[in-house]
């Protein structure tokens, strides 16, 4: 009788292939299963000698293939057909087997589905996986949620599968339910910030220094070798300098400037307004992706609406630096709210969330592994209950000593009629963060006068309400 498999993957796309090649390139027996057997025989053709895989053609054969209780990783594009693969597994396994989504789902729908795994005995888990392909397959950055019991079961594949940094797999245990894909949804929204941020100093390199592709993605060769270390400032100068086959040009200036997301972005900013989280920054990148997307409209409007034509004005080394400085401060801004929010999140649904676990984790493997993330680790290790990362002396002095330069590009940019919504919100976070009263007094005295809202006083307790249309008087509500 055949060996029974340690674990399974349904679901062969490059992503669940990818992470069955990893486990089983690791010594992991693995069993392989996708709903259109010819994928499942490519897979076997192409990748049979990697390890001890066992190739399956229906769902039973699959299953019987595990040992148990079983253990069986769904790899299908988030949505239904993640309920649709747990609806026809769930008949087919025992009490106490192990389901994973390790797709891109939304936090709730897994609450959903452990719920609905439960009440059948079974247990379910909900893990990010980041990284991309080429990390699926070498090492990927692991969040896992779910039964502290059920990952006490498959943690030794995690980890074996996960990136390594200095000895230290990025990947724990972050918590129970949907806690593992709401990090990843938070790493994704951070995702989106970085990109944004690094999209506007692409912008002002090129329309307000006059640099060329190939120019930029020098510079920002040279700014991975410093405190903007990391995966995304490395790619980016990677993709500036490719020259495209077809017209010799840069690739870069040939690709069509609409750019398309999955909805991570968009569920991490809507979280943050159900929390009460200011994630300007985050929201901003969403909201510029949508924009981008009215390609149309902004044809129209370039031909009719005003504006200053941005070009070189500025001393192009020191506009260079500046917009480095300002890089560096924005993606503090952009980690430090996406932090909060998680931090919001683990209170709101007591998940206990290690924050410091996170970016430990988050180091090696996923899309924003990045130097200082070796900061956000040691900070929280040091202040377990910190608010906000800036509050940390070494974002504190980051910051404060790029705020000038970071002034100056907001500025420059806003002359120059260049849109720099992650940068300028990011500032607008930081100068609001800082200040002891704004004028949020006036926004509560106007909800007083038309809504009876009430307001609080500096000089005594309670809540109280003026008269305004009547007498003009101030009486105690409630």
């Amino acid at each position: 009788m055949a060996e029974k498999s340690r674990i399974g993957v349904t679901g062969l796309a490059v992503m669940g292939a990818n992470l069955a090649r990893n486990m089983a390139r690791r010594g992991f027996p693995v069993a392989v299963h996708n709903r259109t057997t010819a994928k499942t025989t490519e897979f076997m053709k192409d990748y049979g000698d990697e390890g001890a895989f066992t190739g399956t053609e229906s769902l039973q054969e699959f299953v019987d293939a595990l040992e148990t209780p079983r253990k069986i990783v769904v790899m299908v594009k988030a949505g239904k057909p993640v309920d649709a693969v747990i609806d026809e597994l769930a008949p087919l396994l025992d009490r106490g087997d192990i389901i994973i989504d390790a797709g891109n789902s939304h936090f709730p729908d897994t609450d959903r589905r452990a719920a609905y795994c439960e009440e059948r005995g079974l247990r379910f888990m909900g893990i990010g996986v980041s990284g991309g392909e080429e990390g699926a397959l070498n090492g990927p950055s692991i969040m896992p949620g779910g039964p502290q019991e059920a990952y006490g079961e498959v943690e030794e594949i995690l980890t074996a599968i996960a990136a390594d940094v200095d000895g230290t797999p990025c990947c724990t245990h972050v918590g129970p339910g949907g806690a593992g894909h709401y990090v990843k949804m938070v790493h994704n929204g951070i995702e989106y910030a970085d990109i944004q941020l690094i999209a506007e100093a692409y912008d002002l390199l090129t329309h307000v220094a006059g640099l060329s592709a190939p120019e930029i993605g020098k510079i920002f060769e040279e700014w991975n070798t410093g405190d903007l270390e990391s995966f995304l400032i490395e790619i980016t100068g990677i993709v500036l300098a490719k020259t495209d086959e077809r017209t010799g040009k840069p690739l870069v200036d040939v690709i069509v400037d609409q750019a398309e997301q999955k909805g991570t972005g968009r569920w991490t900013a809507i979280d943050a307004l159900d929390l009460g989280v200011p994630l300007t920054g985050i929201t901003e990148a969403v909201f510029a992706r949508t924009l981008s997307n009215l390609r149309d409209e902004r044809r129209e409007a370039s031909t009719t609406l005003g504006g200053p034509t941005p070009g070189s004005g500025a001393n192009r080394d020191e506009l260079v630096e500046d917009i480095r400085q300002a890089l560096y401060a924005s993606k503090v801004v952009a980690y430090a709210q996406g932090f909060a929010q998680m931090r919001a999140a683990s209170r709101a649904n007591d998940w206990d969330l290690d924050l410091g676990a996170m970016a430990r984790i988050w180091r090696g493997g996923c899309i924003i592994r990045a130097q200082f993330l070796n900061r956000i680790t040691e900070a929280y290790e040091s202040h377990p209950d910190l608010d906000n990362l800036l509050m940390v002396p070494y974002f504190t002095e980051a910051v404060a000593n790029a705020q000038d330069a970071w002034r100056r590009v907001v500025v420059t940019a806003t002359e120059q009629g260049v849109a720099i919504p992650a940068f300028s919100s990011s500032l607008s976070y930081y100068d609001g963060y800082r200040r002891e009263r704004g004028p949020a007094n006036l926004i509560q005295g106007l909800r007083d006068y038309f809504g009876a809202h009430t307001y609080a006083r500096t000089d005594a307790d309670g809540k109280f309400h003026t008269r305004w249309s009547q007498d003009g008087s101030e009486v105690a509500a409630g």
